[in-house]
């Protein structure tokens, strides 16, 4: 006797190669029925065939899901039989307030490396390889659900042998979003002057950043200004240029470039490779940095490449890099390759650029270890949208945090969106970017604008002012109080006694 399931998954479940995993388990098993991503991030499923068949399937959606899907729920319902004989991959289905996750940036995965590396490959050579394991996911989604066409991938329609894999189950590139190849997919470009050089555009990329130069490179989320970390004219020049004295800068490197320059741990090792690929704070070691990379501090913050381009860059040079954000002081990162342009001369010698759009601009995150466990100084590319888990009551609520190092958050259904960091909002671009971050984490979760708003008790902080313009109820929260309750949500605690040690802040008595 045959029965039928309905079952609704919901987690981080769209973007990481769940539809053709279930295609797959449920074929195994001679199982009918159908699979389609839904409008709120979750996945719908209805399979039918013999009981046992059916508490197997169970079984391996919860137990053998994609590396980088995280089931928060399974809700299975028992429904009457259809008679299907084959199990399909539906169309996506509009449905939207649920809440939903999508998950964020994944640096390339191995096998993706290997495709570039590999001489025989369509993808050899390729920066932008991707597959349902890894690449940009948060920055380039535009809407939900997450299919191509809301995405920035639209603008690249696929040839056929992308076609033939993006429609293969089997294949691990079925549908994912993000897949292109030189013959179809975003290309690169090497700019000196205003104009663009002939040749390959990371081979010239390479030569310039030998040659002491100061290379804008536009990646996943945003850009970086680079150049070789360890020659002190280039690294003070960058400095006086930017105008930044005496903010560390980041780095990049592989592994074993790092290992001469920074004490590696195992738990540090750990986070390095992690495919969410932050900046971990390293103690400093022999290896000849330049002495304005992190000046008067004794750590420097390492990332590894986690981008098909970076990883081609390291292929052709064999020094760190300094990778720091590309933009003005106090303004956002820059994405649009005009501005990169504009905005950059006399900062920039070169510009290695590419012509996919950047959605959501997205900084790289920073964690450093304390006692071997990892704590966020920025959270960003790598974990966002993913939600905290925290309980507070059925009413949505969007938080904009206070003026410096801005973070907002959206609550929805006991879960708390953390946005990417926004920075400074004193200035106007930055508060622009600030309400354009928020439309783009309302539509990828497909909730609407809450009612209810939550700001710092600061009553001349810009958010303060957008909190009153946005919410029909306001909620203000003196700034050291909000520290503290930001620990308690970051790390679940009911109860905690905590001292805020911050420079400034609007008191209760209305003092600053």
């Amino acid at each position: 006797m045959k029965v039928r399931y309905r079952i609704h998954v919901s987690g981080i479940v769209q973007g990481v190669g769940f539809r053709p995993f279930v295609y797959r388990i449920a074929v195994r098993r001679g199982l009918a029925g159908h699979v389609r991503n839904l409008g709120d991030a979750g996945v719908e499923v209805e399979v039918e065939g013999p009981q046992e068949a059916l508490e197997d399937f169970l079984r391996a959606l919860r137990e053998e899901a994609p590396p980088l899907a995280e089931i928060s729920g399974i809700a299975v319902e028992e429904i009457p039989p259809n008679g299907d004989s084959h199990f399909r991959i539906l169309r996506s289905a509009e449905k939207k307030g649920s809440g939903g996750t999508i998950p964020p940036d994944i640096a390339t995965c191995d096998r993706c490396l290997s495709d570039i590396d590999d001489p025989k490959s369509r993808y050899h050579g390729y920066w932008a390889t991707s597959c349902t394991d890894c690449g940009p996911r948060f920055t380039v989604i535009e809407s939900l659900p997450y299919d191509r066409p809301r995405t920035s991938m639209r603008d690249f329609p696929m040839c056929e042998g992308c076609r033939r894999e993006y429609e293969d189950p089997l294949d691990r590139r079925y549908h994912a979003q993000t897949t292109a190849c030189p013959a179809c997919g975003p290309k690169l470009s090497y700019l000196e002057g205003g104009r663009e050089v002939t040749g390959d555009p990371i081979e010239l990329a390479a030569e310039a950043l030998k040659a002491g130069k100061i290379v804008a490179i536009k990646g996943i989320g945003g850009t970086h200004l680079a150049c070789d970390a360890t020659r002190e004219e280039v690294v003070s020049e960058l400095r006086r240029r930017l105008g930044r004295p005496g903010q560390p800068f980041a780095l990049m490197a592989p592994l074993p470039l790092v290992r001469g320059f920074a004490e590696v741990s195992p738990e540090a090792e750990k986070l390095l490779r992690s495919p969410r690929r932050p900046i971990v704070v390293l103690p400093k070691k022999g290896g000849k940095l330049a002495p304005s990379v992190a000046p008067g501090l004794h750590t420097v913050g390492f990332m590894l490449p986690y981008s098909g381009l970076h990883h081609l860059l390291f292929r052709r040079i064999d020094f760190p890099l300094v990778m720091t954000s590309a933009n003005l002081p106090g303004r956002p990162m820059l994405t649009e390759n005009g501005r990169i342009l504009r905005e950059l001369v006399g900062v920039a010698d070169g510009f290695l650029l590419h012509n996919r759009r950047i959605v959501a601009r997205c900084d790289d995150s920073v964690v450093r270890l304390a006692a071997g466990k990892p704590v966020f100084l920025r959270r960003s590319r790598g974990w966002v949208p993913e939600p905290i888990p925290i309980d507070l009551g059925e009413e949505p609520m969007l938080a904009l945090g206070a003026e410096l190092n801005v973070t907002f958050a959206l609550y929805h259904r006991g879960k708390a969106f953390l946005s990417q960091h926004i920075g400074n909002v004193e200035h106007l671009e930055t508060l622009e970017f600030l309400r354009g971050a928020i439309a783009h984490l309302l539509k990828i979760t497909g909730v609407q604008m809450p009612k209810i708003l939550v700001c710092d008790l600061h009553p001349a902080f810009p958010t303060a002012h957008l909190a009153e313009e946005l919410g029909e109820r306001v909620i203000r929260v003196q700034h050291h109080v909000a520290h503290v309750a930001g620990l308690a949500g970051e790390h679940g605690l009911p109860e905690l006694v905590g001292i805020a040690v911050d420079g400034y802040g609007y008191g209760t008595d209305g003092a600053a």
